[in-house]
């Protein structure tokens, strides 16, 4: 017989977060702002300064950073995608826990996936727009 899991709080929101190739699985605690990705720190995990701020950037555009811990599990595409996807995750578990955050998450525009993406190889070309060198003769 199969045992069942037991949760031990049900405080916890689950949301996942997209850009380019990654994906990133957001869960938010009721906390003292203590954040994981994959099992390491986040300052550990995102190593530029640049990648903090924009992984934590919905925390401080609300003002909550102190109220939630995250832990995220990031998988796909290079650690500049991996931190937008975590600001996306984030966003949206944010406003889950309160709907009164949507309106300025929404302004600062977290809370929609970027498109952009890879563009695809076309043949006779070296890369998606790159052709090789034409020669006259």
């Amino acid at each position: 017989m199969a045992e069942k899991k037991t949760v031990k709080n049900n405080s916890q929101i689950i949301s996942t977060g997209r850009r380019k190739k990654s994906i990133a699985r957001v869960r938010l605690f009721a906390g003292s702002g203590k954040y994981i990705v994959n099992g390491r720190d986040m300052g550990e995990y995102l190593q530029r300064d640049t990648l903090l701020l924009v992984a934590r950037q919905p925390f401080d555009i609300t003002n909550t950073g102190d109220k939630y811990d995250v832990i995220v599990k990031v998988v796909g595409g290079g650690i500049s995608g991996q931190a937008g996807a975590i600001c996306h995750g984030i966003a949206r578990a944010l406003v889950k826990a309160d709907e009164m955050l949507k309106k300025d998450l929404k302004e600062a525009g977290l809370l929609t996936r970027d498109p952009r993406m890879k563009e695809r190889k076309k043949y006779g070309l070296k890369k998606a727009r790159k052709a090789p060198q034409f020669s006259k003769r």
